[in-house]
C-alpha cells in the first residue's frame, strides 16, 4: 500500500488506497421494500428540500401552496419536494499542534487522515454524502458531495490539513461549533481529535448536540503518551535540549495527567453522553475502529 516516506505527513495515494479496506467492511443489509423492513433504508424519510412547483390539484397539501408563484401567474401553484435519500456524514479534523507527533510507524496527524479517509470511503459506500471542516474562519468547508467526487474532495483537504499544523487554527470548539450549524437532524458527524482538544469542550455540549446526531469520535494517541518508559528521556523543545526523568514519581504523575488522563475521561464519558468513542493508536491500523456491518465505531 502506498505510504508517506516516513509517516510525517499523509499522501493522497495511501489515503485512496484505503477505499479497499474500507469497503470490505459490508453494509448493514437493505430493506427490500423502501423504508420498510427491519433492515436500514437509505430513505431517510420526506425531505424538505424544495425541488419544483406545479399547479395545484385538489388532495394536494395546502401548507406547501407556493404563494409567491401563484401571485404572479395568477393560477394556485404547490410547491414539491424531493426525498432525502442521502444522510450527510460531516468529518471534523481537529489540527491542533499537539497531533502532529508520533514515535511509532506515524504521526498523529496522519493516522488522523487515514482514519478520516476510511470514514469518508465508508460514507460513500453507505450511500451519504460526505463534506468536511476545520477550526479556521479563513478556509470554507469542504461542500456535500456524493460519490467517489465527494470522497476525494474530502481527502485533498486532509492531505493538506495534517501536512502541518495550520498558523490559523482555532480549535476544536471553533470547528464543532460551525459543524452543528450546519447539520441537520439524523447527519452523521466524525471528529478526529486529540483527547486535550475533547476534554476543553463542556460535556452538556456532546449531549445537546448527541439529541439530534449520530456522533463518533476518534481519539488519536501516541504509544509514548500512553506508556512512557521508566526512564530519563531527552526531548528538543524550542532548539533546547531538555531531560525529563520519569522514572521520578512526581514527574512520572504529571505526566499521565496531560496525557493519559484526557483520554480516559473521554473514553469514560462521552457515552455517558451518547457519544461513541474509540482510542485509536498512531501505530494501530487505520480502519480498527470501524467494525463489520456499518459505520458504528466500537467503544474503548
Amino acid at each position: 500500500m502506498a505510504t508517506s516516506a516516513d509517516g510525517i505527513a499523509p499522501t493522497l495515494a495511501e489515503l485512496v488506497a484505503l477505499r479497499a479496506t474500507a469497503q470490505r467492511r459490508k453494509p448493514a443489509r437493505q430493506g427490500r421494500h423502501s423504508i420498510a423492513g427491519p433492515a436500514a433504508s437509505n430513505l431517510r424519510g420526506r425531505g424538505m428540500e424544495y425541488a419544483e412547483s406545479r399547479e395545484y390539484v385538489p388532495g394536494d397539501d395546502v401548507r406547501h401552496i407556493d404563494w409567491r408563484l401563484t401571485a404572479r401567474s395568477g393560477r394556485t401553484h404547490t410547491k414539491l419536494f424531493q426525498a432525502e435519500r442521502e444522510r450527510l456524514t460531516l468529518i471534523v479534523a481537529d489540527t491542533s499542534p499537539r497531533l502532529y507527533f508520533g514515535t511509532r510507524v506515524r504521526f498523529k496527524s496522519t493516522q488522523a487522515a487515514r482514519a478520516g479517509a476510511v470514514a469518508a470511503w465508508s460514507a460513500i459506500r453507505d450511500g451519504d454524502r460526505v463534506a468536511a471542516l476545520r477550526g479556521t474562519a479563513t478556509e470554507p468547508p469542504v461542500p456535500p458531495a456524493s460519490g467517489t467526487r465527494g470522497a476525494l474532495r474530502v481527502l485533498d483537504a486532509l492531505v493538506r490539513w495534517y501536512a502541518r499544523p495550520p498558523a490559523d487554527d482555532q480549535g476544536l470548539a471553533f470547528a464543532l461549533d460551525h459543524a452543528v450549524r450546519l447539520l441537520r437532524p439524523g447527519s452523521r458527524l466524525i471528529v478526529l481529535a486529540d483527547p486535550d482538544s475533547i476534554a476543553a469542550i463542556p460535556e452538556s455540549d456532546w449531549s445537546r448536540w448527541a439529541a439530534h446526531h449520530e456522533i463518533s469520535v476518534l481519539l488519536l494517541f501516541d504509544a509514548l503518551e500512553a506508556e512512557p518508559p521508566n526512564a530519563a528521556l531527552p526531548f528538543q523543545v524550542g532548539g533546547q535540549r531538555v531531560q525529563l526523568d520519569l522514572a521520578d514519581a512526581a514527574q512520572r504523575q504529571r505526566w499521565g495527567q496531560l496525557f493519559s488522563e484526557p483520554l480516559q475521561a473521554a473514553v469514560r464519558n462521552l457515552p455517558r453522553r451518547g457519544v461513541r468513542a474509540y482510542a485509536l493508536r498512531g501505530d494501530a491500523p487505520s480502519e480498527s475502529w470501524l467494525p463489520v456491518g456499518g459505520m458504528t465505531p466500537q467503544v474503548a
